[in-house]
């Protein structure tokens, strides 16, 4: 019982970090803040704006963004603390160890996975979905049996030919046109290979260098951002301020449709549109000058994407009735409501969304194998795992596994599935990295700390209590999924990680 709770002296995290750290020290402030905005901007801003609208808050879903990047903030705040105090690859699963205990720190690295390695995968099907329908618009047809998930069912509309993914709704709206779907035909999907294609491509980027990596990703970001800003400055001309009111819109009488409470059930929804600012913690250990750098790095990312949010959800509520942007493609659907003036658009809003889903798989590819690097240094995962590459410098072996599952993922789940994973995990990491920050300030007073969460215990607490209020707020299902999962870590945990951990072997 004492191991389970032995931390390990913060003072040995630096020594190891100065002794030990074979990885290139190459990212600068804007290098990563340029990750955290990749890991950010992506299916939120292309996907969850205009949904979020439609079903919850109308027009003032920005009220929801503003609600929400406060939320953020808060744990923002207090990863910053964390990741100049201690600068080691390895994010919350490092600042658990360091001051909630070995077997706290393993849940939290073991629950990790569940929000880079499944949220690469669910990424990459996004991703996949919006290549699909940009290499259609210029003739170039992949098949649907090689675009789905393995197992999906799927069928060929009457009038266009198209195969779709066969759904209760699709199903019912086919027979009150009075077709009969059992008569049309029918085709199970074999693979989204896609979906795969690019884990396997970014992994390869990956393992060659950080650096390069960096760099992908900067223009990747770079021309994401190029895409939102053009949106914004040209969709502000076509505005129709009459989409805008009411600004908020009545409730129905059921709690989080529209009034008061839409805006705090959307403000949950697109929570998840800021998962990633946490990835940048991950690079502590190639960060230059990590004690600056991290803080600005996690806090000028999300000030970034908060605004660019706001922005965004303005612009195209006030383009199109709200109302109208319950689909995959809301930017799009804003776009058309424009008139053919703006067709010129559409292509580019899809380059958009598939840079930005780019770079979101990158940066989620990135930080897990530094997680498993970080395990595998304390004795918790196999020593094979801390293997830096000889000629590129980066942690190879980790890097490949994650891709090799990543793909395998993404190539057979639906992206349903998939998402709900990530949230919770994302959610239960922000918790522990909170209540540490608290513990910490009252246990080791006396850390030299580059950068200090202001007015503790205020913003400690309102971090941890919105994470788990979001939480609470989850389906039942999902809770069951992470119990199941959860229960297969420690089944490994005290299989293999209690037996060969080196705080134990130092203890002794």
């Amino acid at each position: 019982m004492k191991q389970l709770w032995a931390t390990k002296s913060i003072d040995k995290i630096m020594q190891d970090t100065g002794e030990l750290n074979a990885m290139k020290r190459t990212l600068g402030a804007l290098n990563l803040t340029t990750l955290g905005i990749g890991a950010i901007i992506g299916a939120g801003i292309f996907i969850l704006t205009g949904n979020a609208a439609a079903q919850y808050a109308g027009p003032a879903i920005v009220l929801s963004f503003i609600l929400s990047g406060f939320a953020c903030a808060m744990t923002g705040l207090c990863y910053a603390e964390f990741a100049s105090m201690i600068p080691l690859s390895g994010s919350a699963y490092t600042y658990a160890y360091a001051t909630l205990g070995e077997l706290i720190a393993w849940t939290i690295g073991w629950d990790l996975i569940l929000e880079y390695l499944f949220a690469s995968s669910t990424v990459a099907v996004g991703w996949s979905g919006y290549v699909v329908s940009f290499l259609k618009d210029f003739g170039v047809i992949i098949p649907a049996y090689l675009s789905n998930a393995t197992g999906t069912s799927l069928l060929q509309l009457p009038d266009t030919g198209q195969w779709v993914v066969s759904s209760a709704a699709l199903l019912s709206k086919l027979s009150s046109q009075g077709l009969n779907p059992d008569m049309l035909p029918h085709m199970t999907a074999i693979i989204n290979l896609p979906a795969m294609l690019i884990i396997g491509l970014l992994t390869i980027l990956l393992v060659i260098g950080i650096s390069e990596s960096a760099n992908f990703n900067n223009i990747v970001v770079f021309v994401k951002l190029a895409v939102v800003i053009t949106l914004i400055c040209v969709g502000f001309a076509y505005i129709n301020k009459e989409n805008w009111s009411p600004f908020i819109p009545e409730n129905t009488g059921e709690f989080g449709h529209f009034g008061w409470s839409g805006i705090l059930r959307g403000a949950g929804v697109i929570f998840f549109a800021y998962i990633g600012f946490d990835a940048v913690s991950t690079a502590a250990q190639e960060a230059k000058n990590p004690q600056r750098d991290m803080p600005i790095g996690i806090l000028a990312s999300l000030a970034v994407c908060t605004i660019l949010y706001i922005l965004v959800s303005l612009t195209i509520t006030g383009m199109v009735d709200y109302k109208l942007l319950a689909v995959p493609d809301p930017i799009a659907v804003a776009v058309d409501a424009a008139g053919p003036e703006l067709f010129w658009l559409r292509p580019l809003v899809k380059i958009g969304a598939i840079a930005g889903l780019s770079s979101v798989i990158l940066v989620m590819l990135l930080g897990q194998p530094r997680i498993f690097y970080s395990m595998a240094k304390d004795g918790l995962l196999p020593k094979s795992f801390t293997k830096i590459h000889p000629r590129y410098k980066t942690p190879f072996v980790p890097t490949i596994v994650t891709g090799v599952i990543a793909a395998l993922i993404a190539g057979s789940f639906p992206i349903n599935i998939l998402g709900e994973l990530v949230s919770i995990g994302t959610l239960l990491a922000f918790t522990i990295v909170c209540l540490g920050v608290l513990f910490l300030r009252y246990k080791r007073p006396d850390i030299k700390r580059s950068f200090k969460t202001p007015w503790v215990p205020v913003v400690p607490i309102l971090g941890a209590a919105f994470s788990i209020l979001q939480m609470a707020a989850l389906p039942g299902d999902t809770w069951i999924r992470l119990i199941i999962w959860m229960a297969i870590g420690f089944f490994i945990y005290f299989l293999y990680g209690k037996r060969n951990s080196l705080l134990k072997k130092e203890n002794k």
